[in-house]
């Protein structure tokens, strides 16, 4: 089979791979972009656009719930997944075949649904969803396949029913009880989110924290949150077998700190992680080197070890989040058509985690600052001192910002408390302004608005 030759080959269209591949093609190049199963990757179709949409109604029963705390006489008479569930079918379809039509209507760029795999350096045959392969060659080639979620060596896993983060969002009933394993981003969202759909929820998590990534203080708060919610958290605790139960259901046994325990659960959430998706890329084939886990070594500059080949989003490691994907496409197109010099290197960490009342966060955790050495001051203030959270009554959380005491310049922050997302955001901006924290300390912000307790929170500095 001969390849065909392109300027560009994309494989992938996620959050970088698209939009790479519309910029190419603009630029002149002739791109094909191909994709196994749908266009917009993980982000619109499985990840953040569908859960934050059922994030959306599970906040709409929490809030009837809470009708009486604000002189509402309400309360929650059921809740309709199947509804939900079509509320967020809706809003996917019209984005991804949004992104879909995009492509498609791009000059220059080809859209193939199908499977590639490197036949050779730069070559790729592509098995169609549809039937039929076809060969291509190009000098420039992009991986963007992103990850999926990952099962754990647990003995009788593979031998009962499970959910993954995509299959949870596709139930049509409230399960009863829902056990999830895992305690990171996504097992506590769909934690809290089915907590309030109506289920029992218990969260088995085999470190002493939840949010590993996260500062201690931080980490307890989430737990102290999540149980006010009724749920049931398991630290320390290793799963060791998972069974069919006596009529519907699972049982796992579990050891904890306190010793063994039996959970009979109505539905398994498994939320330990993901994985690159590369098994079936063949990338030996192209000579494109991985590490033991299969992510694909890239450089900051996103080069893998051949030249002409690069490494997008999520496949390369990393923090995996939708906007530093789209970002590396931004230092591509940079570096590639506008004659830039952007890496990765300089690329602040940011990102909000959708339990409610929000985590956001950016830049250094004060155990990294500490570990680094730097001389740090760190402000902290409860949300139960935020005017705009009490007049709201949602004064769960606290405010903490990392401060490099010789320069004054924050360093980072954690904003656990409503809307800790967008807090976060205008802290970020501060911090790529170069603002001491001072100029938030002094500055009017308007009353009441949660931006405005910034002031309270840098003065705490002042009392130290």
């Amino acid at each position: 089979m001969n390849p065909q030759t392109v300027d560009a080959i994309v494989i992938g269209a996620g959050q970088a791979g698209g939009p790479l591949a519309s910029a190419l093609a603009r630029a002149g190049k002739r791109t094909l972009i191909v994709e196994r199963e749908h266009v917009g990757g993980t982000c619109i179709n499985e990840g953040c656009t569908p859960t934050k949409t059922m994030v959306a109604s599970a906040r709409a029963a929490y809030v009837t719930a809470r009708g009486p705390d604000y002189g509402i006489r309400s309360q929650v008479n059921g809740i309709d997944m199947v509804k939900v569930r079509q509320r967020k079918r809706d809003i996917v379809k019209e984005w991804s075949e949004g992104s879909k039509s995009q492509l498609e209507g791009t000059e220059g760029v080809t859209l193939i649904m199908g499977a590639a795999r490197f036949t050779g350096p730069k070559t790729i045959t592509i098995q169609r969803n549809g039937g039929g392969e076809e060969s291509y060659t190009a000098e420039q080639i992009f991986i963007n396949t992103g990850l999926h979620p990952a099962m754990p060596d647990i003995a009788g896993l593979r031998d009962v029913p499970t959910l993954t983060s995509t299959s949870i969002m596709e139930l049509d009933a409230v399960p009863e009880h829902l056990v999830i394993l895992g305690g990171g981003y996504v097992g506590l969202e769909f934690g809290q989110m089915f907590r309030r759909f109506g289920s029992r929820v218990t969260v088995i998590n085999r470190g002493p924290h939840l949010l590993a990534r996260e500062d201690d203080d931080v980490a307890e708060g989430v737990v102290q949150i999540l149980q006010e919610d009724g749920i049931t958290i398991l630290l320390n605790a290793t799963t060791q077998s998972v069974a069919r139960a006596q009529g519907l259901g699972l049982t796992l046994t579990v050891s904890t700190p306190d010793g063994p325990r039996t959970i009979t659960g109505s539905h398994l959430l498994v939320a330990t992680g993901r994985e690159p998706s590369t098994a079936d890329l063949n990338l030996g084939a192209a000579g494109v080197a991985t590490d033991d886990k299969g992510y694909i070594t890239a450089n900051d500059l996103l080069e893998t070890n051949v030249p002409g080949i690069y490494a997008l989003g999520d496949v390369k490691g990393g923090p995996a989040f939708t906007h530093v994907s789209y970002d590396d496409f931004r230092i591509l197109r940079a570096n590639l058509l506008e004659g830039g010099g952007r890496t990765t290197a300089d690329r602040p960490l940011v990102y909000t985690v959708f339990i409610d009342p929000q985590l956001g966060r950016v830049g250094l955790t004060e155990r990294e600052a500490r570990d680094a050495g730097r001389n740090i001051r760190v402000a902290k203030l409860g949300m139960d001192s935020v005017a705009r959270a009490i007049e709201t009554a949602e004064t769960r959380g606290f405010m903490k910002a990392i401060v490099d005491a010789d320069s004054q310049q924050i360093l980072g922050a954690a904003i656990l408390g409503i809307e800790g997302g967008e807090i976060m955001s205008a802290l970020q901006i501060a911090m790529m302004g170069h603002l001491p924290y001072t100029a938030l300390r002094d500055a009017t912000f308007a009353h009441p608005t949660l931006c405005e307790s910034l002031n309270n929170l840098f003065m705490s500095l002042d009392d130290q």
